[in-house]
């Protein structure tokens, strides 16, 4: 089973909505401390369970939430990138988070530029953010390379309300002004 939603396609990737197949990759990537440090820290098997039903069920009734990111080759589950947007965020967000085995390689960005083209394209929005802990250089080198700068400090809700995070982001006419 795969939640409602559109497939996209990159030059390496398939991005399409969450899909029953992909926990263990999904359990795996919320098991590891470096991989989930800064997305809320390591889950057990069930609460991560609960984590992709949730951007499964964003899929049902939102009509948008993060595309599972699998290799075009292989069809491997790599992570998840693209819109999310939880009661009481500071924004219009693609986010991103990959397994370590998929860092390095460029796919954030990949993904990344082809989820913001679909979320100004097909749901409308105005601007972008990634809300990013200060401490995540990884993270802020992708938004640097979509053309992301850092708005400064925000706030996310709770139960992260605690959590440094600064908002980087852009508009859809910066993103659309932008050289590829």
């Amino acid at each position: 089973m795969i939640a409602p939603g559109p497939t996209l396609t990159t030059a390496r990737l398939i991005l399409r909505p969450t899909a029953r197949e992909d926990f263990d990759g999904w359990a795996e990537l919320m098991a590891d401390e470096e991989n989930s440090g800064f997305i809320g820290g390591p889950q057990e098997r069930p609460a991560a369970w609960r984590g992709m039903m949730s951007m499964a069920g964003a899929w049902a009734l939102e009509g948008y939430a993060m595309f599972s990111v699998l290799d075009k080759d292989t069809g491997e589950w790599l992570g998840r990138v693209g819109p999310w947007v939880p009661e009481g965020w500071p924004g219009t967000e693609v986010g991103w988070a990959l397994l370590k085995k998929a860092w390095g390689k460029g796919y954030a960005v990949e993904a990344a530029e082809a989820t913001i083209d679909w979320a100004f394209d097909t749901l409308g929005w105005t601007e972008v953010i990634h809300t990013i802990d200060p401490a995540n250089t990884a993270s802020q080198l992708v938004a640097k390379k979509l053309g992301s700068t850092n708005w400064g400090p925000s706030k996310l809700p709770p139960p992260f309300e605690d959590k440094p995070v600064d908002a980087w982001g852009q508009t859809r006419e910066q993103w659309r002004a932008r050289v590829r």
